[in-house]
This record gives structure tokens, C-alpha cells and sequence, in this order.
């Protein structure tokens, strides 16, 4: 997969590094209560760790190729651990590549070379939610990803009314997607996720749409939920 929405501005990029990635809680203190560890065979296949962190990744790069051949290093020896059960935050300035390491913990995009490993089932929300609301109703487009897992329409709808509690859009269900406001959709987005009962939860720029007194929302939300 191709990193399209990169622009071309951005080509000379500031290196990441792991000291990037700064520990949510130290942020927001006690606030926020902490989740239970979920368990984990590895954290990467060869080490036989059984207490593994919910994401590794050790000595990533990853480079782009120019028009003209040149080969741009948009990630340079990133490497960063994150523990089972709590909030982390990516913190760097624009186009120093957060978006990119997120899409290759996502899956979305390879690593030029490095080891990575998130726990799964894990789930990815893009930084705009029209990237990924795609059904034509709220209820409908939280339910999208459980159509596959086997779950009846009863539990489906159980599920999808509390992960839209969860962000405060239960009473949302029937709306259809077109008339909501951009914070709304991406509230959806995060709805869809949790829904999935996922064991990461990757945010790309998650209070971009979100007013100022709404932004704590997310953070919130998966808490609500364990």
C-alpha cells in the first residue's frame, strides 16, 4: 500500500524516535482508571516472554522512493514498547511521521526493515472519519465489523448500543451518516472500533473533529466498557 497522503512538502523529515512516545497517564494522572492486562503468548515470536506488551517494536524504517529515485527516510531506528492496559500518546510536530508508525502498527503499511507486534485483535480509526464511516446509518455502520464474527442480531445490537453509550451517541443510532457533524463521525468511527472488542485501539489525531470540551471523550470511552 502506497502512502498517498503524504505530502511532498514533508520529504525532509525529522526523524522518530522512541523518547516520541510519551506515557498518556503521566498526562492525565489518576483521571482515567487503569484497564486490566490482557494476556499474550509472545511479544515477538522468538522471545517467549509471557507477560508481553501490547505493542513492540524494535528498530523500524521505513522509506519512501521519489519520482525522481531518491530513496527518503520517513522513519529512521524506531523503536518503542507499550504495556498491556494503558493509554499512550505519540507527541511530535507535523510531519515527523506519527501517522506512518501508526499505519504499520495498523498493518496498513510495511516496514523498509524491523520487528513489529501488536496484540490482536487490534483496530486502527483514521484521523478523517469519512476514511472509514461508510454505511448509511449510525447503528449500521458500528455493527459493520461484527457481520463476520458469528454473533446474533441481539447481540449485535447489544454491542453497538453500548459502544455508542460508550461515546456518547446512543441516541444517534438511526441518524443517517450524511447529517452528522464531523466530531460526530468520528465518535461513529471510535464506536465501530470498540465495538470489536479489540485489545489495542490505535487513534490517529482522535479529537481532530472534536470540540474542546468533547476531546476527553475517547479517552474515556474504552473504559467504560472493560
Amino acid at each position: 500500500m502506497t502512502n498517498k497522503d503524504e505530502p511532498s512538502r514533508h520529504l525532509q523529515r525529522r526523524r522518530l524516535r522512541g523518547e516520541n512516545a510519551m506515557n498518556l497517564g503521566n498526562l492525565i494522572h489518576s483521571s482515567l482508571p487503569r484497564l486490566a492486562p490482557a494476556r499474550s503468548n509472545s511479544s515477538f515470536r522468538d522471545n517467549g516472554c509471557e507477560n508481553a506488551a501490547a505493542i513492540e517494536a524494535r528498530n523500524v524504517n521505513f522509506s519512501i522512493s521519489t519520482r525522481q529515485g531518491a530513496t527518503v527516510p520517513i522513519l529512521t531506528d524506531c523503536s518503542l514498547t507499550v504495556p498491556s492496559g494503558q493509554l499512550w500518546m505519540l507527541l511530535g510536530p507535523n510531519g515527523c511521521g506519527k501517522s506512518t508508525l501508526l499505519r504499520i502498527l495498523a498493518g496498513l503499511l510495511t516496514p523498509t526493515n524491523g520487528k513489529v507486534y501488536v496484540k490482536r485483535p487490534k483496530n486502527y480509526v483514521f484521523q478523517n472519519p469519512d476514511h472509514q464511516v461508510v454505511m448509511p446509518t449510525v447503528e449500521a455502520d458500528v455493527a459493520f465489523g461484527l457481520g463476520k464474527s458469528g454473533f446474533t442480531s441481539m447481540e449485535v445490537r447489544s454491542k453497538v448500543l453500548k459502544a455508542l453509550d460508550a461515546v456518547g451517541m446512543s441516541d444517534y443510532m438511526q441518524r443517517p451518516i450524511q447529517t452528522l457533524s464531523g466530531g460526530q463521525k468520528q465518535r461513529v468511527a471510535i464506536a465501530g472500533a470498540l465495538a470489536e472488542a479489540c485489545k489495542v485501539l490505535l487513534l490517529d489525531e482522535l479529537t481532530t473533529f472534536l470540540d474542546e470540551s468533547d476531546q476527553v471523550v475517547p479517552l474515556l470511552a474504552h473504559t467504560r466498557l472493560a
